[in-house]
């Protein structure tokens, strides 16, 4: 009974396997990823043959253990694309540019371990009967044929029967779950691998939404999380460690570790002439040596069909661990892709240029969010001395395909059938920039990855940009009194890992419904109020920096309230105060004169004046702008210092978006990017010179 669960759990791992496996993966394939694939193949047979052919030349082996040892270093050079990518995205790292390469050169190798593989068994069989391999090769293509020709349309056509935005027929799945199975006994009775069919029928299967991900998102407990396990048991009690002999175990684990060696050398010379670093090079080596349910599988096959003995499959078991457990932390301290968002030039509005373009990268999960997004940028006061650049990444988290994908809009009008689910959110954006004539261009963008890694995205698209802002949504959204109606975990952890790692400044934006602004609906009477709060400290300056744009709408009464202590507690450092100073100099000279913005200060002696001087401002905004951190030490923030259920808003936006009266007043909280620390006193004193300056960036607002 275990040997039919255990079975059929393989049979569905394999087929997963092959759903999330996108076949034109093979358009974005450059030539370097060709020869790393190649080499990492090619290098450990070559090296792992010689060495077995040494061992059998010049030492006492035993004559199972010698048979074995070429089957060995066949299959310990072999290299899986599912596992690599399973790998990547367990180091949270698949869908950085170092992931991007690492799964077109696993690819390569993986179709050329595949055909050697083919290569060899077909070889092996030619060998004692000619008719044999070429019969295996004749079913080998007819099993390819029947699916390709007859299961494959057949499920396109039920794709298509089934309406968008419906949930999978129980009836269709169960047709395709009768088809796996159909596959998978045909293919053994053609004496084929019984993993063969379903994992070609996969393959034929059009990753991600919407019969991907159905897939994916039914069968993953069932397979993964149940028959699998058993599977695993099942392998796991035959293994008998006590049962190798020392000598053929060393023997053995030397074959697997030669071509381990062979992987990373082959990969690191390849990827260090194509102009890699050597640190992401050797990371990428590393990577190349992973291992898992794949390989274990094809070792139990080969044991199956007597090309190794227990003992071998024993001792490549323990490989499997072995290596894998031991690259898994080294890659971890060779490679940190937040390294390259460590900018040595401050990123942010207030450093912009007055009457300079600002770009701007709006994140958007839910359709939900995209009108409070659009409603932001217009209050952004797009113009033609100062224009919007905005770049559009909608997010989406990765179902039902095994490579990650950053598509970009802007090449074609028309949606890609792989972000279909993006045309509204793309379509709402480009009727606001048609709205906006020449005030704002947009780049639409779609990424589909997993969620722990989302912020990569961000911050690799923030960098390459060039962006000064970072507009994020709240995982949380309100109902009338502060009722939560709607909460989203990835959404969370995204915003908290774009706000320790972005390359310019971030803004959190809760939307609490923001009302409409746009310049052709200016002619009304309506307003729209805006404060910020002013407490010191370089994020409440940026928070200031936006304000300022602002300020200019024809629509928009600013206040600015800044907040001052009662003259006993030192806040700030002399030099914050200082240029907490300047700015609100800056700031209340270009507005002089402009009766739509106000400037107001309360002085404030402890935590709790700053709560009630919170709540006097009940509903009065539409939009409160306001810093993330504060110094824990201030007299304004006494008291408060528990106040943290939202740690990502900071103690005063923690506040705003706790407080139950704020129930119609929508909150951007801001926080100022940072030039990072390094180890070289020199360049951190530059930097801190840097981060001291600012530009001019109030222009005349009357």
């Amino acid at each position: 009974m275990m040997d039919f669960v255990s079975s059929l759990g393989n049979i569905l791992y394999f087929f997963l396997l092959g759903v999330q496996m996108d076949p034109w993966l093979l358009k974005n394939i450059d030539r370097r990823a060709v020869k790393i694939g190649f080499f990492s193949v090619a290098v450990p047979l070559g090296m792992s043959t010689a060495w077995c052919f040494y061992l059998t030349s010049h030492t006492n082996v035993d004559q199972s253990i010698a048979k074995s040892l070429p089957s060995v270093a066949q299959a310990e050079s072999v290299l899986a694309f599912p596992i690599v990518a399973q790998f990547l995205a367990e180091l949270k790292i698949i869908n950085s540019e170092f992931g991007s390469i690492a799964l077109s050169s696993s690819f390569v190798a993986g179709l050329c371990s595949f055909c050697m593989r083919t290569t060899i068994v077909l070889l092996q069989q030619s060998a004692g009967d000619n008719y044999a391999a070429l019969q295996t090769l004749i079913n080998g293509v007819v099993l390819i044929v029947l699916i390709v020709f007859v299961l494959k349309p057949t499920t396109l056509w039920m794709i298509k029967q089934n309406t968008e935005g419906v949930p999978f027929k129980e009836s269709n799945m169960i047709w395709l779950l009768l088809a796996v199975l159909f596959t998978g006994w045909l293919g053994h009775a053609l004496s084929l691998y019984i993993y063969f069919g379903p994992l070609v029928f996969g393959i034929t299967i059009p990753a991600g939404p919407p019969i991907g991900s159905a897939l994916v998102d039914r069968l993953d407990i069932l397979g993964n999380w149940i028959f699998m396990p058993l599977y695993l048991v099942k392998n796991g009690l035959l293994i008998n460690v006590f049962s190798v002999k020392f000598k053929n175990y060393i023997i053995v684990q030397t074959v697997a570790l030669v071509s381990s060696i062979g992987k990373f050398l082959g990969t690191l010379l390849v990827a260090s002439c194509s102009n890699m670093p050597l640190r992401d090079a050797a990371s990428l080596g590393l990577v190349m040596n992973a291992q898992g349910v794949l390989e274990l599988s094809m070792f139990k096959l080969m044991e199956n069909e007597k090309a190794i003995d227990h003992e071998v499959f024993v001792t490549m078991v323990i490989s499997i661990m072995l290596v894998t457990g031991a690259i898994a932390p080294i890659i971890k301290y060779l490679y940190d892709p937040s390294r390259r968002y460590a900018v040595g030039k401050r990123r942010t509005v207030m450093n912009l240029k007055p009457n300079s373009e600002l770009r701007v990268l709006v994140c958007i999960h839910e359709h939900e969010n995209v009108l409070s997004a659009i409603k932001l940028l217009e209050v952004l006061n797009p113009t033609r001395r100062s224009p919007l650049c905005v770049y559009l990444l909608h997010l989406i988290e990765i179902v039902g395909r095994a490579n990650p994908l950053l598509f970009s809009h802007s090449l074609t009008k028309t949606s890609s059938k792989k972000v279909k689910k993006s045309e509204h959110v793309v379509n709402a954006f480009r009727q606001f920039e048609d709205d906006n004539n020449d005030l704002i261009a947009l780049s639409p963008f779609t990424a589909i990855c997993p969620t722990k890694t989302m912020h990569d995205d961000v911050c690799r698209l923030a960098l390459d940009k060039r962006t000064c802002l970072i507009i994020v949504p709240f995982h949380k959204r309100f109902q009338a009194i502060g009722n939560v109606s709607f909460h989203n975990k990835a959404i969370k952890i995204t915003n908290e890992n774009v706000l320790a790692k972005a390359p310019c400044s971030t803004a959190i934006l809760v939307d609490q419904g923001l009302p409409d602004t746009r310049r052709t609906s200016l002619g009304g009477p309506s307003s729209y109020r805006v404060a910020v709060l002013f407490m010191g400290g370089p994020d409440d300056r940026e928070a200031l920096a936006i304000a300022a744009r602002m300020a200019g709408h024809p629509s928009i009464n600013l206040t600015m309230i800044r907040f001052i202590d009662n003259g006993n507690v030192a806040s700030y450092s002399a030099w914050e105060k200082k240029l907490d100073n300047e700015i609100v100099s800056e700031f209340r000279t270009a507005t002089a004169g402009n009766c739509k913005v106000t400037y107001i200060e309360e002085v404030v002696v402890d935590g709790t004046g700053t709560v009630s001087a919170v709540r006097s401002m009940e509903n009065r905004y539409e939009l409160l702008i306001v810093g993330k951190h504060h110094d824990n030490k201030s007299s304004f923030l006494s008291g408060l210092a528990d106040w943290k259920d939202h740690h990502e808003l900071g103690t005063i936006g923690d506040l705003l978006v706790s407080s139950q009266f704020m129930d119609k007043t929508s909150i951007l909280v801001v926080q100022q990017h940072k030039i990072v620390k390094t180890k070289d006193p020199e360049i951190d004193r530059i930097a801190q010179d840097l981060e001291a300056e600012h530009q001019p960036i109030f222009r005349r607002v009357t």
